[in-house]
């Protein structure tokens, strides 16, 4: 595996950053029904969170591995490419979120994904609140994390 870069995302970037998030999320949650089409994902990545949210990219010189996306405090996305996970870009991404807001983040993630639960935990968030998932568009059950300094 190559040396991986994190950088902000650029238009270009957009349909790998797509391919990258429909992999993970059918790897990771496979239990999850997604509201939205791979056309409609692929078009709403390329159309507003490349270019209107602070997009970042793991790129292995060869292609985007991962992606994670911040507005303000909110950690909106972190997804690795299935073949990319345990090579520590996740945790190269957190730090990086945290950087970028220094005082503090949330985020949300299923309440089935029980390996991201164990993952953010380990980089000092706390879960606050859990959800029956009436408030997301896939209508599963949630849980908001969040770190303070």
């Amino acid at each position: 595996m190559s040396a991986v870069t994190l950088r902000r995302a650029t238009a270009s970037d957009a349909g790998s950053v797509a391919d990258v998030y429909l992999r993970s999320f059918t790897a990771a949650l496979p239990t999850v029904v997604r509201p939205r089409s791979d056309a409609e994902v692929r078009d709403y990545i390329r159309d507003v969170v490349v270019p209107y949210r602070e997009t970042w990219v793991a790129d292995a010189g060869d292609g985007v591995v991962g992606l994670m996306v911040l507005n303000g405090e909110l950690l909106s996305q972190l997804y690795l490419d299935p073949d990319w996970r345990g090579h520590g870009i996740g945790d190269r991404f957190v730090d990086l979120a945290k950087e970028r807001s220094p005082g503090g983040l949330t985020l949300w993630t299923f309440q089935v994904n029980k390996p991201a639960h164990r993952f953010y935990e380990r980089h000092g968030f706390v879960a606050v609140e859990f959800t029956d998932g009436g408030g997301n568009e896939e209508r599963e059950p949630d849980v908001r994390y969040v770190w303070r300094p």
